[in-house]
């Protein structure tokens, strides 16, 4: 049966629309890969990739496999009809918070966070080079709807923006409160960071997925950081969207570069934001991941 959208809250913006989960039709086992930008959606998405294919390359590169629903890049109607085509276990994405999207009883939910400082930094890169804005903006403004800050090398006038607009509390938050729903794994890209191995083992549980012991290293290997950069055509062609393609989308991957940027004002304004948005135990762990739970 399709979403009955009017049950869910709306978000639109620049990039993305929730309303195109109107006619979505869902499946049993569908997976969920839920997140705010930057937290580590693509290697999510790689992660149950190889575990659904673990003798291999999956099918097809894994962006093209696992759609970003509410993508505005991609006409509504070839995300509908590549997912009906599918045979297999489907895997998709989304960047909109818990109340902005459907909860099936048999669907499973992938929810990822990072401290907001490390999703900001790796934000900076991301609209530095994306090549889209323009013309998202432009349609942005069409609709009535706020553009997209451009990118003029302020980190510190981006981070006021960035804080200001809070949408990664907003997201973190409202799956934190659904933090006991069987259907829902909060992961953190802290702890896939640590343990990857560990982390994918866990994944691979709460989906129902049985890989042979003999495949793991190969699984888990695919995963890394250095395994996804070294295989740009099994996980999706960007360079219509990014400068550098891949490379430049999956950049450096690491933690604490905002140490050397954000001001201690900032990092003040930072902690009070979270404080206002998101109670204790949740702000803990955006900021930790499993350390603080």
């Amino acid at each position: 049966m399709p979403v009955d959208f009017s049950k869910l809250t709306p978000y639109r913006s620049a990039v993305d629309d929730n309303s195109h989960w109107a006619d979505f039709e869902p499946r049993s086992g569908d997976i969920f890969v839920c997140t705010p930008a930057k937290c580590g959606t693509t290697w999510t998405q790689t992660i149950v990739a190889s575990l659904l294919w673990p003798d291999g390359p999956a099918p097809a590169p894994v962006m093209q496999l696992s759609p970003w629903i509410e993508f505005k890049v991609m006409p509504h109607e070839l995300v509908r009809a590549t997912l009906e085509a599918q045979t297999h276990r489907r895997f998709m994405k989304s960047h909109t918070p818990a109340d902005g999207i459907p909860f099936f009883s048999d669907a499973k939910y992938l929810v990822v966070g990072r401290d907001g400082r490390d999703a900001f930094m790796s934000l900076c890169n991301h609209v530095e080079r994306f090549k889209l804005m323009r013309d998202l903006n432009d349609r942005a403004v069409a609709d009535g709807l706020p553009p997209m800050p451009p990118w003029t090398g302020d980190v510190h006038a981006f981070f006021a923006s960035w804080l200001e607009q809070a949408s990664h509390f907003q997201h973190l938050g409202s799956f934190w409160a659904r933090r006991g729903d069987p259907r829902v794994l909060l992961l953190h890209y802290n702890d896939l960071k640590a343990d990857l191995a560990g982390e994918m083992r866990r994944i691979a549980a709460f989906l129902g997925i049985d890989v042979p012991a003999a495949r793991w290293p190969a699984v888990v290997e695919r995963c890394t950081f250095e395994g996804m950069r070294a295989r740009p055509a099994e996980i999706g062609d960007l360079d219509f969207a990014f400068e550098g393609g891949l490379k430049g989308f999956l950049f450096k991957g690491t933690n604490g570069r905002w140490r050397d940027v954000l001001t201690a004002a900032e990092l003040d304004a930072y902690a009070k934001r979270a404080a206002e948005l998101v109670p204790p135990d949740a702000a803990a762990w955006i900021e930790r991941g499993g350390r603080a739970q």
